[in-house]
């Protein structure tokens, strides 16, 4: 096979993102050995970067010692990234000019709505002597960017690769054809473009990217890479290598070989959040952020996303909750003391028959489908899911409750509560964790303006070791309830065990 087109593979740059930029010496020598024996034209070694409060490794900063010992033993080209969002032409003079005769490219990673700023330092870093690799991202949003494309004229012997970034994994081999002919009316740069496999099309839009012409294409070893990763290296060569490519696989193997522990320990690759992310074309740290928190459902996820595309604060609008006063209010947490007490607790409400019931979750609904005192369910995040499953629609009678209009994550309510459902008018004792069930569940108990605020269920974690979901919950729950007393002047008293020492733990065995 006549090659008449640029591999480069960027590992050691994109999988850094996994590593803080650093990786062993063993992995660095293997790698090199490979890369040397196998027909990648460019190699990606880092980022060039200012100082920064945060950690990088060596392969964020690419110091010049580091970059010439790669230069000594790299038989291919060599290539450097800076971001073009943190990065002015003054800093050029310590960012590039130490690198003649060391490094051959200098790419800029470049954010569409800077675009200006960003041919001003292709100019420079062209005029510097360097090649240029123009690594414009989001490439599925580039149509809402207005006046971008004619932009493009501009780069005209000033880049090397005008490089086609899919940062959200979201294009199709339609949309890269596409987008390919769109830009061709533009610019006649040699075109380039780097795939992310949030919806595992890496392969398929860089084979459909080379069939329309472009001359250089990016991959990773394993698919290293943020996020979801980029197209694998091996999968790409092994694929050429069917057309006639020459690959020598024993070195190719040895590559993979060297990051297997990496990718053993990170696991990286693409998971149901990234294919969202991918699929809506919004950023996956987002997604993930999203996906991370213990309250949000992926349908939740999906529900915000479809929210955030229609220009929508909110799916859905409800009354405000306008309730009665109650002298007493009983909170019920989703702690297995709630099941160890049962008996105690109906009998203590059996007692009260004037106390409303907030069910914080509908964890334990079912146990007290047959009280007759008010009752109110939060549905925040995964609540109404288990609501439909906990309170089937013969046995709901009660009211549900929602946090403020309008709802991060949108409005996810049982059918069958809809007539039901209302909305709190505010939030008023606290501005943190405003769709916390906690949150709702306590200030439920405010509109209900009771004297005495009971709790069950909010156990605490036992334990040396607690999981971070564990902690993070545990922290949450804590300073809620120290707001809520600051707040309220009120005291909340705990008739279960409890760890939390924001509550005041009373025996409910006492009032029986």
């Amino acid at each position: 096979m006549a090659k008449d087109f640029n591999i480069l593979d960027c590992t050691l740059r994109d999988g850094g993102y996994y590593t803080d930029w650093d990786f062993s010496p063993s992995i660095v020598s293997t790698y090199l050995d490979a890369i040397n024996s196998l027909p990648i034209d460019y190699i990606e070694v880092g980022y060039r970067n200012n100082p920064d409060k945060t950690y990088m490794g060596e392969y964020g900063y690419c110091p010049v010692p580091s970059l010439k010992r790669i230069r000594k033993k790299c038989t291919k080209k060599i290539a450097v990234m800076l971001n073009e969002k943190s990065t002015v032409v003054e800093d050029l003079h310590n960012l590039t000019e130490p690198l003649h005769g060391i490094v051959d490219m200098i790419r800029l990673a470049v954010d569409p709505k800077n675009i200006d700023r960003a041919i001003n330092l292709a100019r420079c870093i062209k005029e510097d002597g360097f090649e240029v690799g123009f690594n414009l991202m989001y490439m599925s949003k580039w149509q809402e960017y207005e006046g971008l494309f004619p932009k493009l004229s501009q780069l005209k012997g000033v880049v090397t690769i005008f490089n086609m970034v899919d940062s959200f994994g979201s294009m199709m081999p339609d949309d890269v054809a596409k987008t390919i002919t769109e830009i061709r009316k533009h610019t006649d740069c040699t075109l380039g473009f780097h795939g992310h496999n949030n919806l595992q099309l890496a392969l398929i839009n860089t084979l459909t990217a080379l069939r329309c012409g472009v001359k250089s294409v990016d991959g990773t070893i394993l698919g290293m890479g943020r996020g979801a990763g980029n197209l694998n290296t091996e999968l790409l060569l092994t694929c050429l290598n069917r057309q006639g490519l020459d690959v020598d696989f024993n070195m190719l193997g040895d590559a993979i070989t060297a990051f297997m522990p990496l990718w053993k320990q990170y696991n990286w690759g693409t998971s149901l959040p990234y294919m969202i992310s991918g699929a809506n074309s919004i950023p996956q740290k987002e997604v993930m952020a999203w996906s991370m928190n213990r309250a949000y459902s992926f349908n939740s996820i999906v529900r915000a996303v479809d929210n955030k595309r229609a220009h929508l604060a909110d799916n859905a609008h409800f009354d405000q909750l306008t309730a009665n006063h109650y002298d007493d209010v009983m909170i019920i947490g989703g702690g297995g003391t709630v099941i160890d007490h049962l008996e105690a607790i109906t009998e203590f409400i059996a007692s009260h028959p004037g106390m409303a019931i907030v069910f914080a979750t509908a964890r334990h609904a079912t146990s007290f489908k047959h009280i007759n005192n008010d009752k109110f369910f939060v549905l925040v995040g995964n609540e109404a899911k288990r609501m439909e499953k906990t309170v089937p629609a013969a046995e709901f009678n009660g009211t549900c409750v929602l946090p403020p209009y309008p709802r991060t994550m949108g409005t996810d309510v049982p059918s069958y509560a809809s007539k039901a459902t209302f909305e709190l008018p505010q939030i008023s004792f606290t501005n943190d964790f405003i769709d916390s069930c906690t949150t709702v569940a306590l200030q439920t108990a405010i509109e209900l303006t009771p004297n005495r605020i009971f709790i069950v269920g909010y156990d605490g974690y036992r334990g040396q070791v607690l999981s971070d979901k564990e902690m993070e919950l545990s922290n949450e729950n804590r300073q809620l309830f120290n707001q809520f007393e600051e707040f309220t002047a009120k005291s909340l008293v705990s008739l279960t065990p409890s760890l939390y020492r924001s509550l005041h733990v009373k025996s409910i065995y006492q009032f029986l």
